[in-house]
């Protein structure tokens, strides 16, 4: 959605990281379509930053622990998220993928814990 045709309370939200509820999968598609597009968009800059820095093991090891500690407290927010929705007899679908998401995001937290403890051991190999 262009600037001009976004309320200020959608400039607000989008600011300050308030996220409404869309009833309508069209709105949901293209919000998602948004997200991916604006990744995307920065995912460029971030490759050339980590590509200059991480010269080395220990170089890439607090981007590593910085993802790590985010994700694991999205997955953690996601855990009372769905706790929400069992306590409060949402559908069965709904229930079903956040747990999948939960599950994938501690695996992922597994991953990157990992992927911390192999720069050390790496660098200390070295």
């Amino acid at each position: 959605m262009s600037l001009a045709r976004r309320s200020l309370m959608e400039i607000a939200a989008a600011r300050f990281g308030w996220r409404r509820a869309y009833g309508d999968t069209t709105q949901v598609d293209a919000l998602l379509t948004e997200q991916t597009e604006t990744a995307y968009a920065a995912a460029a800059d971030h490759t050339q930053l980590a590509t200059a820095k991480n010269d080395d093991e220990l170089a890439v090891q607090p981007g590593v622990l910085d993802v790590r500690g985010r994700v694991l407290a999205d997955v953690l927010y996601l855990e009372g998220v769905l706790a929400g929705a069992r306590n409060r007899g949402l559908p069965p679908e709904l229930i079903e993928r956040l747990e999948d998401a939960v599950d994938h995001g501690h695996e992922l937290t597994v991953l990157l814990a990992d992927t911390v403890r192999t720069t050390a051991a790496a660098h200390a190999a070295n």
